[in-house]
């Protein structure tokens, strides 16, 4: 079993990076991940005191605190105070001005000394931090650390007297650090403000008083009393009063619903007007805002293959620049007639200074975390940056038909009798056969015949089957009543005409004899047309359907929506084949996505390369089984999933190339001398702090 911790006093994302990988190499703890984004470590451990050892082992500032115990907040991550950075920042500058402006006066011999004296405190209060930190690390006898290697660079150049650059280096580096901290904990705020929708109390009610109290304490059965202005603290169903409910946060919907007496409410909505007597349903550990927010903060677990590789290219990056370093200090002066070792070791210097990938390591998660969290906010919940990198990838959708594309609000249309028969009796026997059913065409059946004036009152139902893709049967007295497809008719050898009428159709029996059969409507939603059309805009080239309906049924529903083909009168087992075919027939490199509600679909959910679970509100099982989870019953939220996918993606592989890219020209003009520590500084923590904004667009998704 998975459990997530807090860590505290993480500012370093290379330091996240240390600490995965030495978990990862312990016996029991090889799927440990660490998410800098929201200072999460996910392991397979709940030992605290084994894991605060081996962490602190790496880093011993870090500390570790039980998840829910350890309330987040950016601010709280500061590890310094922002002001007294600047101050000592701000000294260092000065100093280094005095450097630089008076250069060639201190050089002088007598003035010696005091240009060391200035250079060596300008130096000592810019990096005393990262002093602290190499020495540290280098008693723990590791060596390719930022910090490290930073001092190495530093005092390597005080060494070749390059003083106004060791400080220089020393001095940007620091107000990099505290850009980027700064832009970290900006995106860190905006993160956990998309996710701040866990309530803080209930309004308990006991006998005649109410009382406040925490949401953990209150059980099922228990009356909770909501006020406008206020969040509902738990899943519920509706008892007394009236109010307008905001379901934003959990569907990304705007506009208000209405809600009475019957009606059900989730934890998270906000009451906005009037006051509501709700009876619990669920505690809040099994309540829907509960199951959102870990489902959100576990996606950290499931890292997309992009943000893997940067993991293991960090390993090798810099251990490669240092030996490139180590290479260009050595060897040209021996090789090279005339050639400066000073020349060449400030060169080596150099390239120390931008030996750390740090802009990747921080920006990538990041920039997947905020994507996770923007998507929530629009009621698209993504498992993992995996999923979210996977629908970036889809050039296939498959539909289920009922509930996706149709509305699933099924109606009585037309009753069509055979000989003997007439429609009432043909009504009647099929909702004797369908009382027991919670399909939605068993249900349209029934209230068809309540509306119609019918009663149940005279029967007795002493048996009730359903038979999985055929239909039901069902026993009143001597008396064995069928409801279901023309397959269920050939299974019991009932002889019938054929039909051809488009749309559902149920075909009714009484003791083997043909009564006639029922057609059923449904209605595509407002927007599954555009839906298709904005998918295809999006670069989907094969959009198909499967349904369990009959032909006629099918074929209507695909014209209308311009599909590609369909697959009709499909058992549930033969759904999951037929997808499987669609998979091996796929003509194209891209993902094949599934859409259905997340219930009846499962198994084919599971086997899709991207499984997508649709009105999903308050549904335990679609969200256990789909890798996205689409809150409402809008199928043009699956467009604005896909959108996100690539706008997130997008913005990573922008943040790779800069990185990279400008790494590396630094690492070319370093080596040939065309390239100072200044511009390493540069090419290090500016670039950095430019990925980290960069990432932080990625929440900016309500537009997409």
């Amino acid at each position: 079993m998975k459990t997530r911790f807090r860590l505290t006093n993480l500012d370093c994302a290379n330091c996240a990076v240390k600490i995965e990988q030495h978990l990862r190499s312990l016996p029991g703890l090889q799927d440990s991940t660490v998410n800098f984004a929201t200072m999460c470590l996910t392991t397979d451990t709940d030992d605290l005191k084994r894991l605060r050892r081996e962490i602190k082992s790496i880093e011993p500032d870090v500390d570790i605190k039980p998840w829910r115990t350890a309330q987040f907040t950016a601010a709280s991550e500061q590890t310094l105070n922002p002001l007294q950075n600047i101050s000592i920042i701000s000294v260092s500058i000065l100093l280094l001005t005095i450097l630089l402006l008076f250069e060639n006066r201190l050089h002088e011999a007598h003035l010696g000394t005091l240009e060391y004296v200035i250079a060596g405190v300008a130096y000592l209060l810019s990096g005393w931090n990262v002093l602290k930190s190499a020495f540290r690390t280098i008693m723990d006898r590791q060596w390719f650390n930022e910090h490290v290697l930073m001092t190495i660079a530093t005092m390597g150049a005080f060494a070749i007297h390059a003083l106004e650059e060791a400080v220089g280096v020393m001095v940007f580096y620091q107000i990099g650090e505290l850009l980027q901290n700064m832009a970290v904990s900006k995106s860190r705020t905006s993160i956990s403000a998309l996710l701040e929708i866990r309530p803080d109390y209930a309004n308990l009610r006991t006998g005649s008083e109410t009382k406040r109290v925490s949401p953990e304490s209150v059980n099922a059965g228990d009356i909770i009393v909501i006020r406008a202005g206020e969040k509902i603290p738990l899943d519920g169903e509706v008892i007394d009063g009236t109010s307008q409910i905001n379901t934003s946060v959990l569907t990304g919907e705007s506009v208000p619903q209405v809600v009475r007496s019957g009606d059900k409410v989730l934890a998270g909505e906000l009451a906005m007007t009037g006051m509501l007597t709700v009876k619990v349903t669920r505690s809040f550990s099994e309540s829907s805002v509960t199951k959102i927010l870990d489902l959100v903060e576990n996606a950290a677990g499931k890292k997309a293959k992009t943000e893997q590789f940067m993991t293991r290219f960090s390993r090798y990056y810099t251990p490669a620049v240092v030996i490139l370093a180590s290479i260009i200090a050595v060897v040209p002066p021996l090789l090279i007639p005339d050639q400066s070792f000073t020349v060449w070791v400030y060169r080596a210097l150099v390239l120390l200074v931008i030996s750390c990938p740090c802009a990747l390591i921080v920006s990538i998660p990041l920039g997947y975390f905020g994507g996770i969290g923007g998507a929530s906010r629009q009621g698209i919940l993504v498992k993992g940056s995996n999923f979210l990198d996977a629908l970036s990838r889809i050039k296939s959708v498959v539909f289920d038909k009922t509930g996706t594309l149709t509305k699933g609000v099924f109606k009585v249309r037309n009753i069509v009798p055979s000989e003997n028969y007439d429609e009432n009796e043909v009504l009647r026997c099929a909702a004797i056969a369908e009382y027991n059913s919670n399909h939605p065409i068993a249900k349209s059946i029934v209230q068809a015949f309540t509306e119609r004036g019918g009663s149940f009152d005279d029967f007795r139902i002493s048996e009730h089957h359903e038979i999985s893709g055929y239909g039901v049967k069902s026993v009143c007295g001597n008396q064995t009543f069928t409801a279901g497809n023309d397959a269920l008719l050939h299974m019991q050898n009932i002889a019938h005409p054929v039909c051809e009428t488009e749309g559902s159709v149920v075909h009714v029996s009484n003791n083997g004899n043909y009564m006639g059969y029922i057609y059923i409507g449904d209605e595509l939603k407002e927007d599954a047309l555009l839906t298709i059309k904005s998918l295809r805009d999006a670069g989907i080239k094969d959009i198909s359907m499967l349904t369990g309906d009959n032909f006629k049924a099918a074929s209507e529903v695909a014209s209308k929506l311009t599909l590609d083909r369909f697959f009709s009168s499909l058992l549930p087992e033969q759904k999951v084949s037929q997808f499987e075919k669609i998979l091996n027939e796929k003509d194209h490199d891209g993902l094949v996505a599934f859409v259905g509600d997340g219930i009846n679909d499962a198994p084919v959910i599971a086997r899709a390369d991207v499984g997508i679970a649709m009105g999903a509100l308050g549904s335990d099982a679609a969200i256990e089984t789909a890798d996205v989870v689409l809150m409402t019953d809008d199928p043009s939220k699956i467009v604005q999933a896909v959108h996100i996918g690539k706008h997130t993606r997008s913005i990573i592989l922008q943040n790779i190339i800069m990185a990279l890219g400008i790494k590396l020209i630094f690492v070319g003009l370093g080596s040939m001398g065309l390239a100072g520590m200044w511009e390493a500084v540069f090419a290090d923590m500016g670039v950095a702090v430019l990925a980290v904004l960069n990432s932080s667009r990625a929440l900016n998704v309500s537009r997409l």
